[in-house]
């Protein structure tokens, strides 16, 4: 069975590459996109990227995530720290979610620190940069074949 995996950024990731090079490196949205692609296709999965800067756009997607996808790659960005509706999102969903973020949260300004996702994750991975997509969809990849070996 091929796995089919979500990767869901928020807002103001479609202005990477121009957006604070010092915090987020030079690297694009476009290169996330590829890498996970890339990453995908070496685990022999399926990967659909998605970003968007509405709120409630990022809660409908993740609603329907149930009917199309085995898992989540999550990138909140400011809304990990604000969203409740995010919150119950993702506890609604019912898929295993791995929550990324570029920077290292926890070493930038305190209310970076609580993230609203992480209690419901499967994990965090923070501070790799672009790479943290690629390590997040092995994660979820072993996820899933350890899942599938409980069931079968």
């Amino acid at each position: 069975m091929t796995h089919k995996i979500l990767v869901l950024n928020g807002p103001n990731l479609n202005m990477l590459g121009m957006r604070e090079p010092e915090i987020y490196w030079r690297d694009s949205l476009a290169d996330i996109e590829d890498l996970c692609t890339k990453t995908a296709k070496s685990l022999k999965m399926d990967v659909e990227c998605l970003q968007t800067n509405y709120e409630g756009e990022m809660v409908t997607l993740i609603q329907k995530a149930h009917d199309q996808y085995n898992g989540i790659i999550l990138n909140a960005a400011a809304y990990t720290h604000t969203s409740v509706a995010l919150h119950d999102a993702v506890k609604l969903c019912g898929l295993p979610v791995i929550e990324v973020h570029l920077s290292n949260i926890y070493s930038r300004e305190e209310f970076r620190h609580k993230s609203y996702i992480s209690p419901l994750a499967k994990g965090v991975l923070c501070g790799f940069g672009i790479m943290g997509y690629s390590l997040a969809l092995q994660a979820m990849k072993n996820e899933l074949n350890a899942g599938e070996k409980d069931n079968g």
